[in-house]
């Protein structure tokens, strides 16, 4: 397979949009040690992959130019490298890529083996590759920083879940619900009876005065926020949070980190804190199995070819797609 070569999507300097991508016939990367070689079934696009190619996150990626987007990917290993003993040739996965090297908008990928699972025949290749970034970054949020336990013990919790008919947010809704919570979640007027489904408590549009407040309609005060919007600041949230709420901010910024900071400093017990996502394969399988028992959906917002991968970063840029957005090659 090495002198083979296979289509991908690349950008070669920061900035450009959609228009900055180029389709490139490049050689088929070899797996390396603890890695595994995937034919790609279906990716899925995250605000981080234009971020990157934005320069938001310079000096620190991508280690390279050209660079290949994409960091969700579910298909099937075609080869391994050596010291992978738990996948083989056949396997079905969902995996993680690693985001200094990028590859996900290909024919094929080369993934972690400590970030790639077992996809089984229940779980379809469309359905399993939102969950790496998306869903591990809500499961996170939850289980780490707002102490929720998804077996439904616990002292019940309020929970205020920001932009909740995006990429997160939608499986911050449903993970929520399985831990002993009542959840108040914002989205956009058309979206409102999805998120309801999906076992919100009570949803409030965002642009109504009392969305843009944040205020529960039950006049409950928030033990956590999953934040998942941009732009609302700190004032709108104190008066909202319990004694000790949290202020989980899964998009942060240089502000928010230095809020952060002056908050531990001065005592405060309302926390604003910036979540950096830690992936892990246990993780990973956990919401693989919760899809699996019918206890987590994919929601997809659009799917499409990788020949109109520019379309597909148009949409994920522009910022309303509800749930995900997936390119099958």
């Amino acid at each position: 397979m090495a002198n083979e070569i296979m289509h991908a999507v690349q950008y070669d300097s920061y900035g450009g949009g959609p228009s900055g991508l180029k389709h490139v016939e490049v050689p088929i990367p070899n797996p390396s040690k603890d890695e595994v070689l995937l034919k790609v079934e279906a990716a899925s696009l995250n605000p981080f992959d234009w971020k990157v190619q934005k320069g938001m996150l310079w000096p620190f990626l991508p280690s390279r130019f050209p660079n290949i987007p994409g960091t969700d990917v579910a298909g099937e290993v075609v080869r391994v490298g050596p010291g992978v003993k738990n996948f083989k040739a056949g396997d079905k996965v969902v995996a993680m890529v690693n985001p200094r090297n990028g590859g996900g908008l290909a024919e094929l990928a080369v993934t972690m083996k400590s970030l790639t699972v077992a996809r089984p025949p229940e779980v379809s290749a469309a359905t399993a590759v939102g969950l790496p970034v998306a869903g591990l970054t809500a499961h996170q949020a939850l289980v780490q920083p707002a102490g929720i336990k998804l077996d439904g013990s616990g002292q019940q919790a309020n929970i205020l879940i920001t932009a909740a008919s995006g990429g997160v947010g939608l499986y911050a809704v449903q993970l929520a619900k399985l831990g002993n919570t009542h959840v108040t979640a914002t989205c956009g007027a058309r979206n409102i009876e999805l998120v309801k489904s999906l076992g919100a408590d009570e949803v409030i549009d965002y642009k109504t005065p009392e969305g843009a407040a944040l205020k529960s309609p039950s006049g409950r005060k928030y033990d956590a926020v999953i934040h998942c919007a941009t732009g609302i600041p700190w004032s709108t949230f104190e008066p909202n949070l319990s004694a000790n709420g949290k202020v989980i901010d899964i998009t942060p910024t240089l502000g928010s980190v230095a809020s952060f900071a002056l908050k531990k400093l001065t005592f405060s017990k309302k926390q604003l804190v910036p979540l950096l996502l830690s992936p892990k394969a246990d993780n990973l399988d956990y919401l693989v199995k919760l899809v699996k028992e019918g206890k987590l959906k994919t929601i997809i917002d659009s799917k499409y070819p990788l020949a109109k991968a520019e379309d597909a970063w148009a949409k994920s840029m522009d910022g309303h797609a509800t749930g995900k957005i997936i390119v099958e090659p």
